[in-house]
């Protein structure tokens, strides 16, 4: 086996067979058409630029002579610093290039930026999402993908006086001292996780993920996550995690059917396995590509395994799936 130069994970040689199947991922495009700027911790972002990662990605997968059955985006389709009145039209833009794909559908959710730009019933209908952020799907036989909604529970993408953003401000108040929400200032380890960028998954939400992973166990169905938030402290810096992480680890784990849990938001990427065998893997973000960089991959599903081949700045990743459990 061959260690990636990056860092993350392993690349096996040769596979002795095709993929199952294959699918497309790419992150936090937050596409703006404005001038590049930097985040808060100075590093530089190419607004513009992005939508054209997304267009290549876009082609990659089109071009992959096996076929790329469907495309995920992880998140942050529009970036914050996009004027609001030309918000949706940049959303549409993107969306546009996701249509480009002829593989099959584009799965997407719910991140911060593009909370802060439009409201969540919008951006449900504009994303074309089943009624409500968290949904599953069944590609093929004997899998199945479970998308989460990871600002259920945020005091960002609802009214100021909705009950749901008067609770995550409390929530806050109770575990970050800063006047500035966003800022984790003071905060140690984990709990650098309690600001505003980030959310959590509400009960019922809880709930739904609890059924519908008893459900895949139940037909012995091998699942991956999606979320925008990572899951896993090992797989991203802690300002980036879930505000209840722990919480959906616990369900994750209950039902022994989870191979991988994919994310977004934390620009710098990321990957660890846990105690319980559960891959999980942050993906690089598109908009901090320099123009003619790249960050997107395609995930090649094989019996017992996993194979992110990631382009640019995303790094290859080989995931062995854990034997699954009945619950």
């Amino acid at each position: 086996m061959l260690a990636h130069p990056g860092g993350v994970g392993v690349i096996r040689a040769s596979a002795a067979r095709e993929p199952l199947f294959s699918f497309g991922v790419i992150a936090d495009v937050q596409y703006a058409d404005i001038p590049d700027g930097r985040s808060f911790l100075g590093v530089p972002r190419y607004y513009r630029h992005s939508i054209t990662v997304l267009q290549r990605a876009v082609r990659s997968w089109n071009g992959h002579k096996a076929g790329v059955k469907f495309c995920v985006n992880f998140g942050d389709i529009v970036d914050g610093f996009c004027p609001k009145d030309r918000s949706l039209s940049a959303v549409q833009a993107v969306v546009a290039e996701f249509d480009r794909f002829r593989g099959g559908p584009a799965y997407h959710m719910l991140g911060n930026h593009c909370l802060y730009n439009l409201p969540r019933s919008e951006l449900v209908s504009v994303l074309r999402m089943p009624g409500r952020a968290y949904y599953e799907f069944s590609p093929w036989p004997g899998y199945r993908f479970v998308v989460l909604d990871a600002y259920d529970f945020s005091a960002v993408g609802w009214p100021r006086d909705h009950p749901v953003a008067l609770a995550a401000r409390r929530f806050l108040e109770e575990r970050n001292p800063n006047a500035d929400k966003n800022s984790p200032t003071g905060l140690a380890g984990e709990d650098r996780r309690f600001v505003m960028f980030n959310g959590g998954v509400g009960e019922e939400q809880l709930r739904w993920l609890d059924g519908a992973l008893r459900s895949a166990s139940r037909r012995g169905e091998t699942v991956v996550v999606c979320s925008h938030l990572p899951l896993h402290p090992g797989a991203a810096s802690p300002a980036g995690l879930m505000w209840n992480y722990e919480e959906a680890l616990a369900v994750v784990h209950r039902h022994g059917c989870v191979a991988a849990c994919l994310a977004g938001h934390d620009h710098r990427g990321g990957y660890a396995v846990d105690a319980r065998g559960v891959h999980h893997r942050t993906l690089e973000a598109a908009l901090e590509c320099p123009p003619g960089t790249d960050s997107f991959g395609r995930v090649d599903v094989f019996p017992g395994r996993l194979s992110l081949a990631g382009s640019g700045r995303m790094a290859s990743t080989d995931m062995p799936l854990p034997v699954p459990r009945v619950s």
